[in-house]
Parts: C-alpha cells; sequence; structure tokens
C-alpha cells in the first residue's frame, strides 16, 4: 500500500508519490516544514507561513506504474524560477470554499445556504448587472443577424455595424495586430487625451493586451534581468496586488517593499521610497522599476497631486521606470478625491521632467463601473520609451498574437458611450452611475459597521473596490494558527468560510506588517449581498474573539 499525493488546487498537475517524496520534494527550500493534517500534508515556509496543501490518497500502485512515474518530471525539474514562485495562500479556502459548495448541494447540513466569494473582483458574479448598451453592441457583433431588427435602437446598430468593418473579414472572430485594432488604439488615445484636459497621446504608443495583468507582465518581461548582480530589483507597495507580485517572481525579479501607512490613510511616504530603495542596493540586485497603484488595491486610497509630483521626482532622480497601475480610476467616490493620472501630473511638472521620466500607466475593462472581467482586455501607454527598445517591446508582444476582440470592442464603447441626443444616452447614465452609486455607498456601509466591532478598524475608503479591514487577533488565536502553519489572518479566514460560508482573503498574501493582520474583501455587489456579509463577520468576529480570549 502506498500513498498518492496530488495538489488540490485545481491548477496544479503536479503528483507525488507518498509523505517521503512529498519532503524529498520541498528540500530545495531549507526552511520548508511539513506536518500532516487530518488527509492534508501542510508545508509551511518559515515565518512567512506559504503554504502547498497535498491531499493524500491511498491506492494500490503496481511495480511498473512506479517505476513509470519515476521517469516522469519531477517537482524538482520544475524550472527553478517558476518554483520558487510565492503559492498563493488563499489556494486552500479557493478549494475548501468549492468543496462546500458541492456539499451544499449534495444537503449536507450547514450554518448558512450558499457560500459567498468575496475575495476577489469580480462585481458580476455578486450580482451586479451589466451595463446594457455594452451588451446590446457585443450581442449584434456576435450576431450580425441582429443589426437589421428593430429590437435594438439605432445608436447600437449604428456601432455594431462600424466595428464589424473594421474587423478583417467582417467578423469579430478573425485575427488583428498584435498590438490591437487601429481604431480601438485610435479611441484610447482619444479618452486619455479628453481625460487629461489636452494633453498629447499618440495611437502608437498604446498597446491593447489581454487584460491589465498582461500588460504588466509585457512590460517585465523587457525590463526585468534575472541573473547576477544586474538582477533588477521592483519596488512594490505594501500592500498590494498579488498578481504582480506574483508576475515579478516568474521574471526572476528582486521584490523591494515599501509599507504604505495605514495610519496615514494608506499613504505613499517618500521617506520610505528611500529607505527601501537604500536597503536594495545592498541586497545585490539593481532597483530598475517603480510600481505605484492609484488608486489603490486593496488599500482605496487615492494619491493627491503632492503625492504624485514627489514620486515622479524620485523616479527621475533615482533613473527608474515608473509603472502606473490605474485601472481604478473611474472608481473614485471619496469626498473630495480626484484622480489624477500619473501622465498628467507629469506633463503639467514641465520639460524638466516630462522629457526625461520613463512612465507607463495601464487600465483595464475590468474594475471600472463596467466590470466584464471575463473579457479580459486592457491597454497600457508608454512615455517616453527609447525608440531602440520599442522594436523589442513589439517583438515580445508578438508572441501573444493578438488580444481577443470582443474585449477590444468593449473597450472601444467604453472610450466612446453614448451622446446626449443618442438613444441610448440616458439609460447607459442611469446604469453606469447606479454602479458607482452603490459602490459609494457600501463604502459607507463597511466602514460604519466595521468600525463598530470592537477589535475590527477600517481606514475610510476613498476608491477602487475593496475593504480592507485590521483584525486585532488574540494572541491565542495568532499561536494556534502558527501551531497549524498557518498565517493568523489565513486561520482566521479559513474559520470565517466554515461558519458563515463568507470567503474572503487573508491580507498575508498582500503584504502587511508581521504584527498585524488583515482580510481583504470586494464590497461591488447589491447592498443586500453586503449587508449580509457584514453580518456573518461580525457575529463570527465577536465568537471568535471570546473563543480565544
Amino acid at each position: 500500500m502506498s500513498s498518492r499525493c496530488s495538489f488540490t488546487q485545481s491548477h496544479d498537475v503536479i503528483t507525488l508519490q507518498g509523505k517521503k517524496e512529498c519532503r524529498e520534494s520541498v528540500r530545495f527550500n531549507k526552511r520548508a516544514r511539513l506536518r500532516q493534517r487530518g488527509n492534508y500534508l501542510v508545508i509551511g515556509q518559515g515565518n512567512r507561513h506559504l503554504l502547498l496543501f497535498w491531499k493524500i490518497n491511498s491506492t494500490k500502485r503496481s511495480d511498473s506504474a512506479m517505476a513509470a512515474q519515476r521517469n516522469s518530471v519531477t517537482l524538482l525539474e520544475v524550472n527553478p524560477t517558476v518554483r520558487n514562485m510565492k503559492l498563493p495562500a488563499k489556494g486552500a479556502l479557493v478549494s475548501r470554499a468549492a468543496e462546500i459548495t458541492q456539499e451544499l448541494q449534495q444537503g449536507v447540513p450547514k450554518p448558512f445556504k450558499e457560500v459567498i466569494s468575496v475575495h476577489y473582483g469580480d462585481g458580476h458574479a455578486m450580482g451586479m448587472k451589466p451595463i446594457t448598451f455594452i451588451r446590446q453592441v457585443m450581442a449584434a457583433c456576435f450576431y450580425p443577424e441582429l443589426l437589421d431588427s428593430e429590437q435594438l435602437p439605432n445608436d447600437v446598430r449604428s456601432r455594431a455595424k462600424t466595428q464589424l468593418q473594421k474587423c478583417d473579414g467582417g467578423s469579430i472572430g478573425s485575427y488583428c495586430d498584435s498590438r490591437g485594432l487601429l481604431h480601438v488604439r485610435q479611441s484610447v488615445s482619444r479618452y486619455i487625451e479628453r481625460r487629461d484636459g489636452g494633453v498629447p497621446c499618440d495611437p502608437g504608443d498604446i498597446y491593447i493586451t489581454g487584460g491589465a495583468q498582461r500588460a504588466l507582465q509585457l512590460v517585465l518581461k523587457m525590463l526585468v534581468h534575472s541573473e547576477g548582480h544586474s538582477r533588477t530589483g521592483v519596488l512594490v507597495p505594501v500592500p498590494s496586488y498579488m498578481r504582480f507580485n506574483s508576475a515579478v517572481q516568474e521574471q526572476g525579479g528582486v521584490m523591494l517593499p515599501y509599507h504604505l501607512s495605514e495610519e496615514q490613510g494608506w499613504e505613499l511616504d517618500i521617506k520610505e521610497l528611500q529607505r527601501a530603495l537604500h536597503t536594495a542596493r545592498s541586497q545585490k540586485c539593481s532597483p530598475r522599476v517603480l510600481y505605484v497603484i492609484n488608486p489603490g488595491n486593496p488599500t482605496g486610497q487615492v494619491q493627491s497631486r503632492k503625492s504624485i509630483e514627489d514620486v515622479i521626482r524620485f523616479a527621475v532622480e533615482e533613473k527608474l521606470f515608473l509603472m502606473a497601475d490605474e485601472v481604478y480610476q473611474d472608481n473614485v467616490f471619496g469626498d473630495d478625491c480626484e484622480f489624477l493620472s500619473y501622465k498628467k501630473v507629469l506633463f503639467e511638472m514641465g520639460p524638466e521632467y516630462f522629457r526625461n521620466a520613463e512612465l507607463i500607466s495601464l487600465n483595464s475593462i475590468s474594475k471600472g463601473f463596467a466590470g466584464e472581467c471575463g473579457f479580459r482586455c486592457g491597454y497600457l501607454e508608454f512615455v517616453n520609451l527609447d525608440p531602440q527598445v520599442r522594436r523589442y517591446v513589439q517583438q515580445v508582444n508578438s508572441v501573444e498574437c493578438c488580444p481577443p476582440t470582443p474585449g477590444q470592442i468593449i473597450l472601444d464603447t467604453l472610450m466612446n458611450p453614448p451622446l446626449p441626443g443618442e438613444p441610448s444616452y440616458p439609460s447607459f447614465t442611469m446604469e453606469r452611475q447606479a454602479s458607482l452609486d452603490t459602490l459609494a455607498r457600501n463604502a459607507r456601509l463597511a466602514e460604519r459597521t466595521l468600525n463598530s466591532v470592537p477589535g475590527i478598524s477600517c481606514v475610510p475608503m476613498q476608491a477602487a473596490m475593496y475593504c480592507f479591514p485590521r483584525i486585532h487577533m488574540p494572541s491565542r488565536a495568532v499561536q494556534c494558527a502558527q501551531a497549524q502553519g498557518l498565517a493568523p489572518d489565513l486561520f482566521y479566514c479559513l474559520r470565517l468560510l466554515e461558519e458563515t460560508g463568507v470567503a474572503a482573503g487573508p491580507g498575508s498574501e498582500l503584504g502587511e506588517w508581521e504584527t498585524t493582520h488583515h482580510i481583504r474583501f470586494c464590497i461591488l455587489m447589491p447592498t443586500e449581498t453586503l449587508q449580509v456579509v457584514l453580518s456573518s463577520l461580525k457575529s463570527f468576529h465577536l465568537k471568535f474573539t471570546q473563543e480565544f480570549s
């Protein structure tokens, strides 16, 4: 009898045989610890609590099958850069949430009726309605016979007809330029000029990608060196967007964390950037990239003009390539808050900076009021990119073939919304405002509710779509989590899921001080659903605190 170990996360296909082989497979990391918990092996890494969960299934295997497995690719033969990537701690939580959903469908008794997954930002999955105009245009593009149907407004049919005329063969199923459809890049360029008050934008500087994440990966492929003393250092905010951190690791870059100040409303402090850069230069790497998120994820802060100017000066003085992730620019709802793009502020700082700063900025169709996550489309704009470098950007980008055409049509529609006097203008305007009003209302509700709970504190949100409250955990709860090889906030989230059905994300995978604990959850959902989430979280936390006090 032997044990067959298979990774429980659906996107991994690594298979190992038995606990002994599991131990052998983690020897590449001398800090790894392995424990058995029920039917799972838990592999924790040092104090960072990075986890691998292996589920053990006992099966009989023939000698020939075992010999065949020994000849296959093993974990140690996986690309070291990929192997050393940080696996998402919430993988165990996501897997367990899926199991609980199946158990509920099978009639297993639970103290709740459904799993509410709020650990990621997908408004449509949470019940938010798509924008009618966007979906009507898409319907006519997918099924051109609708162009003759009077069920659709005239401006919808006209827009769809124009889109199809711009596609090869009159079909959205055709290939396009690897940089994206020309007319969509032109629309993005005109939108940026309107947004930034006339600051020029060349369509040749625009690259459309299969989501903003692809845009980030494209830039990192170009900039990151993975070997020797020239190994590229990337300054990254803490807390931060987890998938960007993974992309840096995927390219073999060095993560250089700089902490945002929770006490100051998650402000970016230039002194902290200077500290991080000074520390980095003693780590045998070459700091080249500064990554900022404005508005913030998961923190929801909006940078002031002065803050942006300070960051630009710092980047120019230290010769850092500036990456501005601005995908939440449409989701600003805080009092006296205004989104200012890095490009606009840079231009208004004068030639001394505008001619010398190297910048890319990003946007996406996923995170604004439209929330079209599944269509995967975003764009990036290069500012002051060296012409010789541009040739290689195009070369690397062409490997992706081309971005999906349906997503580009949505992007073009968002860049050119219905105008006053057009049939779809009233409904588009009303639906857009309803989405933004829901977001603002939910932010205030979450702040008010959570700050009334002993042991939870929440910095006021100004933008984006997440709540990132601090959880003040009893010391006994922290000790219990550590004894199980779990980060304390992951332990908290797993208990929250089991007892309430709410799947929130642990703050530890986004970055935080070791002495603080947070959770992150999306607030872009019908207010009635958020009320259920907040009520469940409040009652759970009070019970949890009492249990471990």
